[in-house]
């Protein structure tokens, strides 16, 4: 059945930390993938589903920051551990060496978490001319999972890391690659949407075969690294930071960051439901009629228009697990 869009109390909030919501959760004998899980609130994921007792993936565009980074994570009498391996979401031959080796270990995939991504960059092209957010954020977590999915176990999760940057753009069907000017902000809005499109039909798709569930998740506002295509005045005129260079407003540390993202991929809590949008630790309620940048706009968990993005990601990428 379809999940509603509405808050089940979960009891956590946004000042939760991703220990906090794996309390009592014991992952011995699970395996997780946590795409860009060697930084910021990857990072902190990658922690907390270690310290739980998880076999946690790590594939990594740059290898030798993520060893110094996961260094000694899996030890002091864990029994889980971290590997880590090469892949570039923009470029899809890394993506598709990545997973032929992942699948040639035979092992399987409990929890599936695509934290990776980049915001507000400068514009650059990828693969045939893609725009990099769209291709990065989206089109390069799409061929992952779609290319992994004989790995994925029975009854796992799927993450998508949205934001709430998704109120920025819905997806720009006519040009998609922002052929007709290029701007930022609206290319990230319409890739953060995308990967809420993504989580809704992936969702329907594989509630059924074989019972996997997927969600996406705005993590709230953190400082880190994912900010560092903006300059500091575009810091202060966003609201992230004061006139001294001080973080201000509403902003998490990164084990808050960590803490829906870990709770989507793991909590009892969200047994039985999938294909919404979740912040603060709970499911998040529609954005307003006034249209205020909070909870979801309905244009990115329309099945309609999910159902399009899917198609037209398989003709991009040339991969569809479910054709």
């Amino acid at each position: 059945m379809t999940t509603p869009q509405h808050k089940i109390g979960s009891g956590f909030g946004a000042t939760s930390t991703a220990a906090d919501v794996l309390a009592g959760i014991d992952l011995t004998g699970k395996l997780a993938l946590v795409t860009g899980g060697y930084s910021g609130i990857g990072l902190e994921t990658t922690r907390a589903l270690s310290a739980a007792g998880a076999h946690v993936v790590v594939p990594a565009r740059r290898r030798a920051t993520a060893e110094e980074a996961l260094a000694g994570l899996g030890e002091a009498g864990v029994e889980a551990g971290v590997e880590i391996d090469e892949l570039d979401l923009a470029d899809l031959d890394s993506v598709r060496a990545f997973a032929e080796r992942f699948l040639a270990s035979g092992r399987r995939i409990d929890l599936l978490i695509n934290s990776a991504g980049i915001m507000a960059a400068p514009e650059t092209r990828v693969g045939p001319g893609w725009e990099a957010q769209f291709a990065t954020n989206h089109l390069g977590h799409f061929a992952l999972v779609n290319r992994l999915w004989p790995a994925v176990s029975p009854g796992a999760r799927v993450v998508s890391v949205s934001s709430r940057g998704h109120h920025f753009s819905g997806i720009r069907w006519d040009d998609v690659d922002f052929a007709r000017g290029y701007d930022k902000w609206l290319a990230y809005g319409q890739a953060k949407t995308a990967n809420v499109l993504f989580a809704v039909h992936l969702d329907a798709l594989a509630r059924e075969r074989p019972g996997v569930r997927a969600f996406s998740l705005h993590p709230g506002r953190i400082a880190t690294n994912l900010a560092r295509y903006l300059t500091q005045r575009e810091m202060i005129d966003a609201g992230f930071m004061d006139d001294d260079g001080n973080i201000i407003g509403d902003v998490k540390n990164p084990e808050q960051g960590a803490a829906t993202q870990t709770w989507a991929a793991t909590s009892p809590q969200l047994a039985g439901m999938g294909g919404v949008y979740l912040e603060d630790c709970d499911i998040a309620e529609p954005t307003p009629a006034d249209g205020t940048r909070v909870g979801v706009r309905d244009y990115a968990v329309d099945p309609a228009q999910a159902a399009r993005l899917w198609t037209l990601s398989a003709e991009l990428t040339g991969v569809d697990a479910f054709a």
